[in-house]
């Protein structure tokens, strides 16, 4: 009895044995014949880390991914940086699709990237090969994890709320939507502008200053912090102004929710002003009425299942570091 006992221990052995191997070769499998397609944007004024940048492409090629390579960086790291790139295809403007895109530089790369996929809401990967890196928060050094881990659907996906620009009688064409903020400012004149601001049809407050910058939650790390706004935790629902430079010291920055329509009018002494999506400057004629509101799309920022916000933010903002001894 306990020879046949021990038997059929043996024998169920075997088969929880042979059905492990079974599973592992065919998840194997799966990732050998698993083919996912990277569209590729980066700066092409950094020159100082092409070794960095192709890590990033052999990491691409060791993995079987297809590559779709922004033209003008395409001829930057043939031409300038020498380095081997093997492109699937070359495409310019929006022409492109993929699985995920991947961002090398810093933030404002990724800005740039994330105009360029608009309403394609494809995952972007951020390389940080800049200086702050809220965006772009991934490490050379961390590229081959990081890959590993989109090839094994371990990675987290943010939406990124964006803002909507319209502007009477000025064409802004698809890259009208801002993920960072918009920025109303002065031009030609050293003279500070009026900007009549009004929320949902009602008045808020008529700006004397240099400018006025809305920003997302994304963005209110940026140009907004640097005049004195909130720092906004990502996902927030809201929206934040603030002036740049006002005359009055009373103007304070203000948190609105993201559902309000933004109405600006300006006046200039110079009879123009500049309009900034996202650091891209339009001029304006000053009776130019500019309408924000939230985009109708979000922008997907792709995350390490590690990654931590306040961890980030304590980092990047020195916040607890001995300044003494740095």
């Amino acid at each position: 009895m306990f020879l046949g006992f021990l038997a059929a221990k043996i024998a169920l052995f075997f088969e929880l044995s042979n059905f492990f191997n079974y599973f592992c070769s065919h998840k194997s499998k799966q990732m050998e014949h698993r083919k996912l397609k990277f569209a590729l944007f980066g700066n092409i004024y950094q020159t100082k880390k092409p070794s960095s940048m192709q890590h990033v492409l052999s990491c691409i090629d060791h993995y079987g991914g297809e590559l779709y390579v922004d033209m003008e960086y395409y001829y930057f790291l043939k031409d300038v940086q020498h380095l081997d790139v093997k492109a699937t295809k070359v495409f310019t403007d929006n022409d492109f699709d993929a699985d995920f895109v991947i961002s090398i530089g810093g933030d404002g790369t990724f800005l740039k990237a994330a105009s360029r996929v608009g309403p394609k809401e494809i995952p972007i990967l951020g390389i940080n090969m800049g200086r702050l890196g809220f965006l772009a928060d991934v490490s050379p050094d961390d590229i081959t994890y990081c890959l590993e881990a989109l090839y094994h659907d371990d990675y987290a996906i943010e939406s990124r709320a964006l803002i909507s620009v319209e502007a009477d009688g000025l064409a802004l064409g698809e890259q009208n939507c801002a993920l960072n903020d918009v920025a109303v400012l002065k031009r030609d004149t050293a003279s500070m502008i009026s900007i009549r601001a009004s929320i949902n049809g009602q008045h808020l407050n008529t700006y004397q200053a240099d400018g006025l910058i809305i920003s997302t939650p994304t963005g209110s790390t940026a140009y907004s912090l640097s005049n004195g706004g909130p720092i906004i935790v990502p996902g927030t629902k809201v929206l934040s102004m603030t002036a740049v430079a006002p005359h009055s010291l009373n103007v304070r920055p203000i948190v609105l929710p993201d559902s309000a329509v933004i109405e600006l009018d300006v006046e200039s002494r110079s009879h123009n002003f500049l309009v900034a999506i996202d650091g891209r400057s339009e001029k304006c004629r000053e009776g130019t009425k500019i309408t924000l509101r939230r985009a109708p799309y979000t922008v997907k920022v792709v995350k390490r299942t590690d990654h931590r916000y306040f961890s980030t933010l304590r980092d990047k903002m020195m916040w607890g570091a001995d300044l003494r001894e740095i």
